[in-house]
């Protein structure tokens, strides 16, 4: 399979954004919890940890999905640790948290997707940190309008869920997912009064107009923040990347994005869907 190398001013950029990652990585290790920041190999773990912030990855760090860019190992998951809320608060408390995300991996072989445990977390975070600020990135729960209710129930502050990809291209990016589900997904939670937002990838094969297109889609399901990243390959038996797109042409989708009424863009090579989160002015 093809593998587009990454430019020099892509290498360089990433050299840029490094930081002490230490203490937080230990903290990490010591509480036997799992991030996306490491699972899905995000390059701006090393920026974040050094800024003593991490998303996150409840319910084990294997997904019943087989997304093909995603570095988050597929297959039949382990049972479910409900001991890791109790170690999740206990490790926002040491980290001195004010913005919380958490994350999981997609659990289809679990009651209602796991939401239980994405509620439990929540109201046991928000009784013992009354203060801080929480951000759900939750799966699509398979459009179960039960989970997304218990979620709805949680006392969040932001509901993320990404749409990734155009129509085109989720046959082939995203097999087991459909993006009308996720559009779904997206506008029952804003029919509850919820703060919504969702990511998108560039450098999949998709075209200017197409990613317009979805953008479009998503704000009529009502999301108010939006994250643009450029997709890199993480292996060889991963999707391929097709293009890398330029601090200019980001910048073009960012201001596309506003003009179709997003009150928040983020917009970047390096973007990802909980980068820079805490930046928020809408919660």
């Amino acid at each position: 399979m093809a593998y587009l190398r990454w430019p020099l001013w892509l290498k360089d950029h990433y050299r840029e954004i490094q930081g002490n990652a230490l203490p937080t990585t230990q903290l990490i290790r010591e509480k036997d919890l799992n991030t996306v920041c490491q699972a899905a190999n995000c390059p701006n773990r090393s920026e974040c940890f050094g800024n003593g912030t991490a998303t996150f990855l409840i319910m084990g760090s294997t997904c019943t999905r087989d997304c093909r860019f995603c570095n988050i190992q597929s297959g039949a998951p382990e049972p479910l640790d409900h001991d890791e809320i109790e170690r999740i608060v206990e490790s926002v408390g040491i980290m001195g948290l004010k913005y919380v995300v958490i994350t999981s991996v997609t659990r289809d072989d679990l009651p209602m997707g796991g939401a239980g445990h994405f509620h439990r977390l929540a109201v046991e975070l928000k009784n013992k940190f009354p203060e801080i600020r929480l951000e759900f990135l939750i799966p699509d729960m398979q459009g179960n309008e039960s989970a997304l209710q218990m979620i709805a129930d949680s006392p969040l502050d932001i509901l993320n869920h990404n749409v990734e990809t155009v129509a085109e291209l989720y046959s082939q990016v995203r097999p087991q997912a459909d993006l009308e589900r996720s559009l779904n997904v997206l506008a029952f939670f804003h029919s509850r009064g919820m703060t919504t937002k969702s990511g998108i990838m560039t450098g999949l094969g998709e075209s200017f107009e197409q990613l317009k297109k979805t953008m479009g889609e998503i704000r009529r399901a009502g999301v108010r923040i939006l994250t643009i990243g450029q997709y890199l390959q993480p292996s060889l038996q991963h999707f391929p990347v097709k293009k890398y797109y330029s601090f200019e042409e980001f910048d073009a989708l960012k201001d596309a994005a506003l003009q179709q009424g997003f009150e928040e863009v983020y917009s970047g090579p390096f973007v990802r869907s909980s980068y820079r989160a805490h930046e928020t002015k809408l919660v």
